[in-house]
């Protein structure tokens, strides 16, 4: 289960697994499932450039009042397009059966 972050925060809450990439601050954070893809890869407020680039496509699940991107590739293919854009790891953690990966863009 995902905490939301709090209106106004620089972050995107991608939910219980995914990338959250926020608008102003370039941190992603990669939440990893224990499997191979879809990953979610960002929310409705994610930057539409950067899910262009991870070939993402904006889903709406039956019942949610909000969209999420998706890719088809597997987390570790995620987080090496996000490396090769830049970004490196920061920092690690699990959250559950979900490891939670925290990103940095110099």
């Amino acid at each position: 289960m995902a905490i939301p972050f709090p209106k106004g925060s620089p972050w995107s809450c991608a939910g219980n697994r995914g990338v959250a990439v926020s608008p102003r601050v370039p941190h992603p954070s990669v939440p990893v499932p224990q499997e191979a893809g879809p990953t979610m890869v960002g929310d409705e407020h994610s930057d539409p450039h950067l899910m262009s680039i991870l070939g993402a496509t904006k889903r709406s699940t039956l019942g949610n009042n909000f969209c999420e991107y998706y890719v088809n590739d597997a987390p570790r293919v995620v987080l090496d397009k996000l490396e090769s854009l830049g970004y490196r790891v920061v920092s690690m953690t699990g959250v559950g059966q979900t490891l939670v990966w925290c990103l940095h863009r110099e």
